[in-house]
């Protein structure tokens, strides 16, 4: 029993001691996991002590007991690599970060692992899964909590991952189950260190997980004694590494213990049992030192295990006392189970008790800053090399970081240099030193880690991956931010993947970066990258008055919340928002807008902004930018550096001191200098010969380029884009390289793009590395677009010309650069070695000594350059016997002043005696050394030496190493210059392979000095003779051309004359170039340059130019531009007419070009048809400017000698279109436009005027006067010649004053409105007649005379009276007044309106007759009414009404009062069946209101035809008794009936108060609302109609459906009908947001069929068999649509898209459905055809067999039907289905047939059921 409560003590009697014990104990447990490592320490403390006590005897002993297979000792001592790194590794380390999720563990050797959240324990992953599953379970510690920086712990490698850029990712884990795998219950004993971690919390303590099965480990709580340390309990989870005190029941049961005392007598013995299977890191040993070597020691411990030292782990000071032979203390720092390779550390850190590891250095976070002037102290080739920075702080590069990833390694000469320049990457706390790298493209990288990026920075970055909430950005490789989905574009993108695609180069900025959780956002807005107002990056920036860009975050009811940067945000309040009113913000704004705000209040203290978006707008911001020093592009300049930065130098111009920027490819020509000059460049230093290339708002760009500053000296430059043109040649650099192609920048800003195609010569497979980024190049103009303002140019050698000797310029540029930056470095340094090198030239001899003699060459040692390196190649010693000490002379090829390295040759024909060299003559040249841009040659056995370009041409692009030139290869020289004082006395050459690869230009060579120059004066034979051109073959036997304009004096040119005839085939010829034209196309080249050479001479004949004392300029085509001024005569040539534009090309000069129109070109429309006829190519014509500009360029002429319209004068026009509202519409010359009034077409007016005139006719027409824009114009004779017209007819009413009271005068009908009629006097001058002057007939309303009164009908009419002041003239078109038949026929039955007596007359006798009328008659006219009506309810609508069907009646007038009978109502219905727009579907009689209650007859005499009462004068009679009683009865009766009325639904409502009352009922009803819309239809209120509309569509409920698509189409309909192509757009557009698409397409496509819109039709239906592709009903209406409009074959193609767009099922139905619409509507027989292949493939479809018996039956022949019905009864189908067809084949012989033929299907029926048998018979 005692046993076992030893074993589980779970309370009961226990000692006073032990109780105190837990105390104790506890309390240190507490501290081991505070911030100190106080634990950790005394462990190694009393391991040490432990050390000293191990005695000697047990080697031996262990060593014959166990008898183990012993490591073998490392080869050559390195560091940990992580190639080195496996699965299974055990390895000590030291926290460097807590996250909630990872902990980030520094390893040995500057390695980097992840511990992750789940693999820490089982324990602690079980909890955190009871976590996830229930919320109800205890909270579980996070990893801040039991883990912190600088914590010690082993661990294993659990895993190795391959990180997206393939590295490897070291996943590590601390589960005890893998760090103590190797151990066992068996194994344990009393005194080992173990790691464990807690598994749960007890009464009295803790139980441990230690990772061996079968084993329970506990840990007491046991008081301590160390009063710093806190009582916190040990949580779940929590990491240990405990010692062993006691082991129990053969290790099922162990105690652990933390105390200080145990631990420090903790170490490792040899009796623990400890082997090269289960040895642990962080273990302490006394080791014996085996081996020391430079790299590092070897070590034996427990007797015979090795184990190994690196440098890194050595301790620095005590490098004197590691000796052989000599006792160390050690640490296990990693051990490699299956290679058994055990690295240990002598660090005091690790090994001296009381020490703590730092996880961050004591100088403070230095990672990621680029520290100069280190010294290497030490180089271990296959680790790495120790730096010594400033202040003797050490840091380690590892090897792969000694070079580029790409380079081959070379630690010589690394090691060789004395100064280097490094970048600290990280801290290794394991290793307590700074690693750094000597990567140039790390050390220049911008961005190493987040601190580097700073908020509102614009920043360069590549496109990662697209996520649903935004996209992620690489700005290098460990850095990457978020571009908000919001933040992708100045507007919202619906599809950003179609703009940004992965590996895309974006340009972004910083909107804020959180450096601690590694959180950066970015933003692509252009509006807020673009901006120059200052930015809000806190608070303190933002005071009263200051304007900046932000972005709508949120809108709110009170205004929009606007942020800035780092989450500075501000409200722009509903007043400021604008100057207009706004009252709902969400309308106007949209979140992630762009906005440009001012602020009004700010309190930096409360973090609290008041924005405008008024005042910014409004007002100027607080702080002007600052005023730009003006400074001009082209300007030369000095500059000091102020700044030095990645992209180039920040310099002041002097002495203004106003910054600019010079970028570092600006330097130098040659990119090989651009860098080194940036590096020799400080602070401070003045720089000459700058140029201003290009300036904005924000900046000012320089350059030293020497091309570049050429061109803008010599005026080779485009100012603007409007100055560029095709051919043009320009000086630029490349700016960036894309993969399609390469853009080049251009001085003043302008970029260019250059394709792929158009780079150069040869195929090249990737355009991103042909040229070097700024890249010097001569760019060629290929292409312009003018809309968009891009331009395309061409690099190609073979297609530009480079200026004469360009090659050698550029070459004395690069060297006198050169010279100039050796001379720099040896001044700034003031160092003899350096000064002595930059004195040294190229073939200058030397005096040397032979130091080493080696197979790859030689290196030499001189008394005068000490410290130098002194090298010749095998190449330059062959053939010399060269022995050590020997004393030579050598000829130097290079001095390296950076590296301080010479060049240098011993060969024979070097040495030599140098030959003298004469201009022109021509060598073999070798290339003895090459370096970058530049290579030293030597010229044959002459002994010259001199220094040549790498490449000839600009433009050349970077070559393959196959192709680039190199040591011992062999050149063609000729020598320009024997002697060139600008290259240090050495002779100017050119050159060029010797075996070309191809035949190289020379243009491309610069070697000769073929071409022709601007000004030379050339000989020559003319070779052919054109009408606009003459070819010359010039004496040198190259090729001349002579512009027509340019073979006589223009004075001598006479008109219809040809220059060019005047020169014979075969005649000799002297003339002048004035320019070339390209090889290619034979395009005038519109630049003139001296110093540009051409291959085609441009050249002229003029006598006065041949003269070479009179001063010859060039002449751009702009300047020729500027000096034709409008209305001047010139002289042109006609070079082409152009028959599809009708127009012709004439040249002025041979890079002028100008165009005439056809209207501009003839006087006469005869000539229209071939105006070529009157101008042959070649002839000279005189012509009047009518429009000049050079930007964009445009040159206008006339042949008309007329350049501008004036009013009076007569012109040519054309008619472009035919309208009877207005008359004709007329383009006259020189871009105007005109109108001619129906009233101005002749002089004598004829009915249907515009009948006679089409478009594109050509008439003369009279200029009237120029108003709004456009010309009045005239086509009557007495205009146009008015000598020779006779008298008009019809004259001009040119004013009001023209007309008289009485006149009587013809005109033509504008329009019929409710107001009259209105006639057209003139095109200015408009009369009315009022319906009563218009017709003797009474009409009701104005239709009647709008059908028979078309517009333009010629009526005359009477004038009845003039209002000037109010310009209204009063006309009357009465018979009686016009002496005329009346405008209305007498066909139409119409009244005649009556006036004076007779409409008294009439009117008294109307009382009488209805008085008189019996009761009788009104009964029979009160039932014929009725009837009329129901007649009338049946007809239906028109296909040309307005689509909604109205149901109304037109008030009745008096005549049909006076005769209630049938008659009456046929007039009726006679007077409404005219030109109505809505046809009228019923009448029925609502005049009796509820208010009268008079009789029927009473109420008849109410109103009299003309709305006069005229009741007044006649007395009332007295009534007898019975008439009163009849009265009672007749308004009982009548007053029943109108209760009838107003129940029956079927009858119409006549006023809008009634359809108010009946929707009330029937809100939903859109047949009611139809009605209504058709009652303001009928009386033409349109806008009325839309309202009710409108309001249906609001009242109907959401439900009903149907109803509400009812309303749209009616909708649609009125818009269709007196609508607009746009509203009836909108409200289409509308109607489908509310209905569902496919119906209202549908309608819509019908309403347009009817209404003969056919091509509308046709377009929505090609939309709709897009949109709706899966819907067959849409194939099938489409189909009916096409084939009513006669389109068979359109409709055979859409039956072929419709089978592929619909699913195979619905095939046959559709092919089935096409058939019947080809019998209905189309062919029958294509019908049949189908019906006939799909049958064959689908025999038992009896639906379509059904089908096709119908179609046959009423399209087909008998013949047709009864072969029809033979192969039907004949099917292999079911019975019953048989039997059906019988029935049917009976049924049609019965009704079609005769006996015999209905004998014969009977006998066919029995002879069927005979075959069948019983089956047939049941």
């Amino acid at each position: 029993m005692a046993s076992v409560e030893e074993d589980f003590p779970r309370g009961g009697t226990a000692k006073k001691s032990t109780e105190s014990k837990i105390v104790v104990q506890r309390a240190e447990v507490d501290n081991l996991f505070q911030s100190n490592e106080k634990a950790e320490t005394k462990k190694r403390k009393g391991a040490v002590k432990d050390d000293g006590k191990t005695p000697k005897k047990f080697k031996t002993d262990i060593g014959k007991k166990d008898g183990l297979t012993l490591n073998k000792a490392v080869k050559c001592v390195e560091i940990l690599h992580i190639k080195n790194v496996k699965e299974g590794m055990l390895m000590l380390g030291c926290v460097k970060e807590v996250t909630d999720f990872e902990v980030t563990v520094g390893l040995p050797c500057g390695l980097q692992g992840f511990l992750s959240i789940n693999y820490i324990c089982d324990s602690y992953a079980k909890l955190l899964s009871e976590q996830l599953d229930s919320a109800d379970t205890e909270e579980i510690c996070s990893l801040p909590h039991l883990f912190y920086p600088g914590m010690v712990i082993r661990c294993v490698v659990a895993r190795l991952d391959i990180a997206k850029g393939g590295s490897l990712s070291i996943q590590l884990s601390i589960n005890p189950k893998l760090v103590n795998k190797a151990h066992s219950s068996s194994s344990l004993k009393a005194g080992m260190v173990l790691s464990g971690c807690v598994e749960s919390v007890e009464d009295h303590g803790y139980i441990v997980d230690i990772g061996i099965s079968g084993t329970k480990a506990f840990l007491p709580k046991k008081p301590l004694t160390d009063i710093h340390s806190s009582s916190e309990e040990l949580k779940v989870g929590q990491y240990l590494t405990p010692h062993v005190e006691e082991v129990k029941n053969e290790g099922r049961v162990v105690r652990l213990s933390v105390s200080p005392l145990s631990i420090a007598q903790a170490c490792i013995d040899p009796a623990q049992g400890w082997n090269l299977t289960n040895l642990l890191p962080g273990l302490l040993v006394k080791a014996t030192i085996k081996k020391v070597t430079k790299h590092g020691l070897l070590l034996d411990f427990l007797s015979s295990f090795s184990g190994h030292v690196d440098f890194l782990h050595m301790e620095p000071y005590k490098a004197s006392s590691y000796v052989e032979g000599a006792e160390v203390h050690a640490c296990v720092l990693y051990v490699e189970p299956s290679t058994r390779l055990i690295g240990l550390s002598l660090r005091s850190y690790l090994v001296q008790p009381g020490a703590v590891v730092e996880h961050s250095p004591a100088g403070g976070d230095r990672i990621g800053e680029v520290v100069k002037d280190c010294k290497m102290t030490s180089m271990h080739f296959t680790s790495g090399a120790v730096l010594e920075l400033p202040g003797k702080t050490l840091a380690f590069v590892h090897r792969n970081h000694l070079k580029e990833s790409n380079a081959p390694a070379n630690e010589n000469r690394v090691m060789a240099m004395s100064e280097h320049t490094c970048r600290i990457l990280d801290f290794s706390p394991m290793d307590q030193i700074h690693f750094a790298s000597l990567r140039g493209s790390v050390i220049t990288r911008p961005f190493f880690r987040y601190h580097d990026i700073k908020v509102g920075q614009v920043v360069e970055g590549t496109v990662s991956v697209l996520l649903n909430h935004g996209m992620m950005v690489h700005l290098s490789d460990h850095i990457k931010g978020l571009v908000p989905r919001t933040h992708l574009s100045d507007i919202l993108l619906k599809n950003p993947e179609k703009k940004f695609t992965e590996g895309m180069k974006i340009k972004c900025r910083v909107l804020s970066v959180d450096v601690e959780t590694k959180k950066l956002y970015l933003t692509r807005k252009k509006a807020l990258i673009d901006s120059s107002l200052p930015l809000f990056l806190s608070y303190e920036d933002t005071r009263p008055g200051r304007v900046s860009h932000g972005y709508i975050v949120c809108i709110k009811d009170f205004g929009c919340i606007v942020r800035f940067y780092n989450n500075v945000k501000g409200l722009v309040p509903l007043r400021e928002l604008s100057s207009e009113p706004i009252t709902s913000p969400e309308e106007i704004f949209y979140v992630g807008q762009v906005v440009k705000t001012k602020v009004l209040q700010c309190d930096p203290d409360k973090a609290k902004m008041v924005l405008s978006f008024k005042a910014a707008v409004e007002g100027d911001t607080e702080e002007a930018a600052k005023p730009q020093i003006d400074c001009e592009v082209g300007q030369r300049m000095e500059a000091r550096v102020v700044k030095k930065s990645l992209k180039g130098l920040e310099v002041a111009i002097l002495p203004d001191e106003f910054r600019a920027l010079l970028p570092t490819m600006h330097l130098s020509d040659h990119m090989s200098i651009c860098p080194l000059l940036w590096e020799t460049l400080k602070e401070g230093d003045s720089i000459s010969n700058l140029v201003c290339c290009s300036k904005n708002k924000q900046n000012i760009t320089v350059t030293k380029k020497p091309t570049v500053k050429w061109s803008l000296e010599e005026g080779v430059v485009a100012k603007d884009f409007s100055e560029i043109t095709v051919g043009m040649q320009l000086i630029g650099w490349i700016k960036n390289m894309m993969s399609y192609g390469v853009f080049v920048e251009f001085p003043y800003g302008l970029v260019g793009l250059s394709p792929k195609s158009a780079m150069t010569d040869k195929f090249i497979s990737d355009a991103t590395t042909a040229f070097q980024m700024g890249q010097t190049v001569i760019a060629k103009v290929t292409n312009l677009d003018e809309e968009k303002q891009r331009f395309l140019v061409t690099l190609k050698i073979s297609e530009v010309m480079s200026p004469e000797g360009s090659a050698q310029t550029r070459l004395i540029n690069g060297l006198q650069e050169r010279k100039t930056l050796t001379d720099m470095l040896a001044t700034r340094d003031n160092s003899d070695l350096r000064q002595q090198l930059a004195a040294l030239s190229v073939g200058e001899k030397l005096k040397l000594t032979v130091d080493t003699v080696a197979a790859s060459g030689a290196t030499f040692k001189s008394d005068n350059l000490i410290g130098a390196s002194v090298t010749a190649t095998k190449y330059q010693v062959m053939g010399v016997n060269l022995t050590q000490g020997q004393k030579v002379t050598a000829v130097v090829l290079h001095a390296d002043i950076l590296s301080s390295c010479v060049h240098v040759s011993v060969l024979p024909k070097l040495v030599a005696k140098k030959k003298s060299l004469t201009e022109g003559s021509k060598y073999t040249g070798m290339v003895q050394h090459v370096d970058k841009d530049f290579a030293a040659i030597s010229l044959d056995d002459t002994a010259q030496m001199t220094v040549i370009q790498t490449t000839s041409h600009l433009n050349e692009i970077c070559r393959s190493e196959s192709e680039k030139l190199r040591a011992g290869m062999s050149l063609a020289v000729e020598v320009i210059e024997p002697s060139c004082q600008e290259i240090q006395g050495l002779p100017l050459v050119a050159w060029t392979r010797s075996v070309p690869n191809r035949q190289r230009a020379a243009s491309e060579t610069q070697s000769g000095t073929k071409g022709y120059r601007f000004g030379d004066i050339v000989k020559g034979k003319v070779k052919t003779v054109k009408p606009t051109s003459i070819q010359v073959t010039l004496d040198d036997g190259g090729t001349g051309s002579v512009h027509v304009s340019e073979v006589l004096e223009l004075s001598a040119v006479l008109q219809g004359t040809f220059p060019t005839s005047s020169v014979k085939v075969g005649s000799a010829v002297t003339a002048r170039v004035i320019g070339g034209r390209e090889a290619n196309s034979h395009r005038f080249l519109p630049f003139s340059h001296p110093k540009y050479a051409y291959t085609i001479a441009e050249l002229t004949l003029v006598p006065s130019k041949l003269d070479k004392k009179k001063d010859f300029k060039p002449h751009t085509a702009k300047e020729r531009l500027q000096s034709y001024k409008v209305g001047k005569e010139i002289a042109c040539f006609v070079s082409k007419f152009h028959p599809e534009k009708k127009s012709l090309e004439v040249t002025t000069d041979p890079g002028v070009t100008g165009t005439v129109e056809l209207l501009a070109m003839i006087t006469d429309p005869k000539d229209a048809g071939h105006p070529e006829k009157l101008y042959k190519l070649g002839s000279a014509v005189l012509a009047k400017v009518v429009e000049v500009s050079s930007s964009p360029q445009r040159f206008v002429l006339s042949l008309t000698g007329v350049h501008k319209l004036e009013e009076g004068s007569v012109t040519l026009g054309m008619v472009t279109s035919v309208q009877p509202q207005v008359g004709l519409h007329v383009k006259l010359p020189f871009g105007s436009t005109g109108i001619v009034s129906v009233t101005d077409l002749a002089d004598a007016y004829k009915p249907n005027p515009l009948d006679r005139f089409s478009k594109d006719q050509l008439h003369r027409f009279s200029l009237l006067s120029y108003e709004n824009g456009r010309w009045l114009l005239s086509l009557r004779p007495s205009r146009l010649n008015s000598e020779q017209a006779k008298p008009a007819k019809d004259p001009e009413v040119l004013s009001l004053d023209n007309l008289q009271e009485g006149q009587i005068i013809r005109g033509y009908v504008k329009s019929v409105g409710e107001q009259g009629v209105f006639i057209r006097l003139s095109g200015s001058i408009t009369g009315r007649a009022q319906l009563q002057q218009s017709t003797t007939y009474f009409v009701k309303n104005h239709e009647v005379l709008s059908k028979h009164l078309p517009p333009n009908t010629l009526l005359t009419v009477k004038i009845l009276s003039i209002d000037k002041e109010e310009e209204l003239v009063n006309l009357s078109l009465l018979p009686v007044d016009t002496g005329k038949p009346d405008v209305l026929p007498e066909s139409l039955g119409l009244p005649l309106r009556l006036v004076g007596e007779e409409k008294k007359k009439h009117d008294l006798l109307k009382k009488k007759t209805k008085r008189a009328l019996s009761e009788s008659e009104k009964k029979q006219a009160e039932a014929e009414v009725p009837k009329k009506k129901k007649k009338n309810k049946k007809g239906k609508t028109d296909d040309s009404d307005s689509g909604v069907e109205v149901y109304f009646r037109e008030e009745e007038d008096k005549e049909d009062e006076e005769n209630p009978k049938s008659d009456s109502v046929k007039q009726v219905t006679q007077s409404s069946a005219g030109p109505t727009r809505l046809q009228v579907a019923a009448g029925f009689s609502w005049d009796v209101g509820l208010s009268s209650l008079k009789p029927a007859s009473a109420v008849q005499e109410g109103d009299s035809s003309d709305g006069e009462d005229q009741e007044g004068s006649v007395k009332p009679q007295k009534k007898s008794r019975h008439e009163l009683e009849q009265e009672k009865k007749a308004a009982e009766k009548a007053l029943v009936q109108r209760e009838v009325e107003l129940m029956d639904p079927s009858l119409r409502p006549q006023d809008a108060a009634a359809f108010e009352r009946l929707l009330l009922a029937s809100p939903n009803s859109s047949l009611l609302w139809l009605q209504y819309m058709a009652h303001h239809l009928q009386a033409t209120q349109i806008e009325q109609a839309r309202a009710v509309a409108e309001r249906a569509l609001k009242t109907i409920s959401f439900r009903e459906e149907q109803e509400k698509l009812n309303v749209w189409v009616a909708l649609l309909n009125l818009e269709n009908m007196y609508g607009t192509e746009e509203s009836l757009k909108k409200v289409f557009e509308r109607a489908l947001q509310f209905c569902e698409p496919m119906p209202v397409y549908q309608q819509l496509a019908d309403i347009y069929a009817k209404s003969d819109k056919i091509k509308e039709a046709e377009s929505l239906y090609k939309t709709m068999v897009k949109r709706f592709r899966q819907n067959k009903a849409v194939w099938l209406s489409y189909g009916t649509f096409l084939l009513q409009q006669g389109q068979s074959e359109a409709a055979n193609a859409l039956l072929q898209r419709a089978l592929k767009s619909l699913p195979s099922k619905e095939s046959v139905d559709v092919i089935a459905k096409f058939a019947q619409l080809e019998f209905r509507y189309g062919d029958a027989e294509k019908g049949r055809t189908m019906f006939d292949k799909v049958l064959t493939s689908y025999p038992k479809r009896t639906d379509l067999w059904s089908v096709f018996i119908d179609l046959m039956v009423k399209h087909g022949t008998q013949k047709d039907v009864r072969a029809l019905f033979d192969r039907v009864i004949h099917l292999s189908v079911a019975v019953k289905k048989i039997k059906f067809f019988f029935k049917r084949y009976l049924e049609y012989e019965k009704k079609h047939g005769t006996p015999q033929s209905i004998q014969a299907v009977k006998e066919k029926a029995m002879e069927f059921v005979e075959a069948r048998g019983t089956e047939a018979a049941s």
